[in-house]
């Protein structure tokens, strides 16, 4: 039988991530990485409350994010260190990116009962700055699973890699460096674009890539390819946009070409992955119509558009973060 801590002790999460999210939004671990100090001092500097901060502070060194020293000074420990703007591979952006959902999420409640979120913020709606930020923090996390799958996936048939929506570029850099022979277009966004250029040039792949500007829900996408990836993509629409652009996929793809997608693909119970699961209610909360798919609605909106052999490749880890399921179909 539970005991009621297990009950509460989900309850109470928000109390941290709350905590650790606004200490982000203050950009605490930044300062504090670049000056240990006491909370009085660290108040006066940024023009807070010192009661107040010296509560969020004593949280997070509870929570193992800051130290606190025999002279009341506070300090990020190495986890904390990835949420100061200065760390090398800072994941600052990325949290102040989940700030942004928070507020969708407090009106939870509401798009239950309306089925939609009136409230709802567009996240993805990002000044250029923030773009600039979110976009480095999602290069960092996609980093190192962008180089599993390049090496677990069989792209040697491919020549022309689409890399549609494909942001920093974190995926097409691992299918090149995979693939010495591949070419490659990445298309995105004309803001997106320029960003694009900077993380493939820190790679020296300027003359193995193609830049094309563009908006997949209300243009064309480039021809002349023979692999097209969807790299967490198919989530953010609803069934109805995912048809509509996987129409246009196969009209830009060469003759049998493929179709690679990575997202959350759940089983039929729609319970599993579990983190597919929270992922659905994320997009619930953020996303018009956005959802996480079963491999059947998958397979069944990739026929429509005429893809066949549609493959699972992968059924992943049950990793909110990873979301590294994989689905083909193929162009014949």
């Amino acid at each position: 039988m539970p005991k009621t801590q297990d009950v509460l002790t989900p309850i109470r999460q928000f109390m941290s991530s709350r905590t650790l999210l606004t200490a982000c939004e203050l950009d605490l671990f930044t300062a504090l990485d670049r000056s240990p100090d006491t909370a009085q001092n660290l108040a006066q500097d940024l023009g807070l409350d010192t009661r107040a901060l010296t509560r969020v502070l004593d949280c997070l060194v509870t929570l193992d994010f800051v130290s606190k020293d025999e002279s009341d000074r506070y300090r990020p420990t190495e986890s904390g260190k990835f949420l100061s703007s200065d760390h090398q591979q800072t994941l600052l952006p990325m949290a102040r990116h989940l700030a942004h959902t928070w507020n969708n999420w407090h009106y939870l409640t509401e798009t239950v009962r309306r089925g939609k979120n009136p409230h709802q913020q567009h996240v993805t709606n990002l000044q250029s700055a923030e773009q600039e930020a979110f976009i480095g923090a999602m290069h960092v996390v996609g980093r190192e699973l962008s180089r599993e799958i390049a090496s677990d996936y069989d792209a040697s048939f491919a020549s022309r890699l689409l890399d549609i929506g494909g942001g920093s570029g974190v995926y097409t850099i691992a299918f090149l460096q995979a693939n010495p022979s591949l070419q490659a277009v990445i298309f995105d966004l004309e803001g997106v674009i320029p960003l694009s250029k900077e993380f493939i040039a820190e790679q020296g792949l300027l003359d193995r890539v193609q830049f094309v500007a563009g908006d997949f829900y209300t243009q064309e996408i480039p021809s002349g390819c023979d692999l097209a990836l969807l790299s967490a993509i198919i989530h953010q629409n609803s069934r109805q946009e995912n048809r509509e652009l996987f129409a246009k996929i196969y009209r830009a793809l060469e003759p049998g070409g493929r179709v690679l997608i990575r997202d959350h693909i759940m089983d039929e119970t729609r319970t599993q992955p579990a983190a597919g699961a929270m992922f659905a209610l994320n997009m619930l909360a953020n996303t018009r119509g956005g959802d996480t798919y079963t491999f059947a609605e998958v397979r069944d909106d990739l026929e429509h558009a005429g893809f066949a052999d549609i493959k699972d490749l992968r059924s992943g880890q049950d990793s909110f973060e990873r979301m590294d399921c994989l689905v083909e179909g193929q162009k014949k």
